[in-house]
């Protein structure tokens, strides 16, 4: 188990360290490096906000579905049930749950997305 630095943190140095090697790469390998470097900003962000993010989607899935359950779970039988046509947009605390749990995931993923319109 890795205490300090934390995974996190080695993960944004190894980032930082691409950015700084990139502009002396040819362009193809640039491009490259680009990728790498926003692919291992992504996982530092899962690493430090993956967490937290899945344990509020579980606290707003809960009372929706009646019971507890990991986030893995919650969130299969919630698409199961829209497939089904057992939840909609009309189901009670759905659409909030949903735009919260989007949120979380947006900061993981794109943090830079403009997201006025949810």
């Amino acid at each position: 188990m890795i205490t300090h630095p934390k995974p996190e943190e080695l993960a944004e140095a190894v980032g930082r360290w691409i950015d700084e090697i990139r502009p002396q790469l040819d362009p193809r390998n640039q491009f490259l490096a680009r990728v790498a470097a926003n692919a291992i900003a992504a996982v530092a962000r899962e690493l430090k906000l993956g967490d937290e993010a899945k344990a509020a989607a579980v606290q707003r899935l809960e009372p929706i579905l009646g019971h507890g359950g990991t986030f893995e779970a919650l969130n299969w039988e919630l698409c199961e049930k829209l497939r089904a046509g057992e939840m909609n947009a009309q189901t009670p605390g759905l659409l909030p749950a949903l735009r919260a749990n989007v949120l979380d995931q947006l900061a993981i993923d794109q943090p830079s997305y403009k997201h006025e319109g949810l």
